[in-house]
């Protein structure tokens, strides 16, 4: 295969993958910072399995993640889609947070390392 075949087969699949995931009603949204020792701590324990998961190809994936974990909820770092669902955290502070949001609206809203498991199953029963 010459290189440029290659580059648009690379191409095609990539277009034919973000689709399904553009298209889904069911967003997980992360909230952290880069300066967030939990953070760092999920990031290295659960964000590479999440990422190979079968529960991350049905969603889409939205990370909040600015330099000072202070910043999480400003709605700079918050891009114009997300802003009806920043204004929907009850208490917009603390991370990491994990949201599940359906619909346009948060269903599962889970903050601390500890409360990945949690946010998981809260997944796996709205993915049926």
């Amino acid at each position: 295969m010459n290189r440029r075949a290659f580059v648009f087969a690379s191409l095609a699949a990539s277009a034919a993958l973000c689709p399904a995931q553009a298209a889904s009603d069911i967003k997980i949204i992360y909230v952290g910072g880069w300066d967030c020792p939990p953070c760092t701590q999920w990031k290295n324990t659960h964000k590479a399995k999440w990422l190979a998961s079968p529960e991350f190809q049905r969603v889409a994936w939205i990370e909040v993640d600015p330099p000072k974990l202070k910043e999480a909820y400003q709605e700079r770092y918050w891009p114009g889609d997300l802003k009806p669902i920043l204004d929907q955290v009850p208490r917009k502070s603390g991370t990491p947070r994990f949201l599940i949001v359906k619909d346009g609206k948060i269903v599962s809203n889970e903050f601390g390392t500890s409360k990945w498991l949690a946010t998981l199953a809260d997944l796996k029963k709205i993915l049926g």
